[in-house]
């Protein structure tokens, strides 16, 4: 009788043990999830910040090769 109260035993504390395991493999889980999307936010923001340094800085040196064709008479 002893041993199967030491089997149930057993049972239940690997049952509560593969529960724990489970839960933290969904932990991880959820926490590489939240990263993957904060890096992908970053990674947006960063892209559309560099999208506008580029399309301001063309528009500079656009204005800038006008005004020098203006001023030497190549541009009206």
């Amino acid at each position: 009788m002893a041993s199967k109260g030491l089997q149930d035993l057993k049972q239940q504390v690997e049952g509560a043990a593969q529960e724990a395991v489970t839960a933290a493999g969904a932990a991880a889980q959820q926490v590489v999830d939240h990263a993957t999307e904060a890096g992908q936010k970053a990674m947006d923001q960063a892209a559309k910040s560099t999208q506008e340094t580029i399309d301001n800085t063309a528009k500079q040196a656009s204005e800038t090769f006008s005004g020098l064709g203006k001023k030497f008479g190549l541009l009206k």
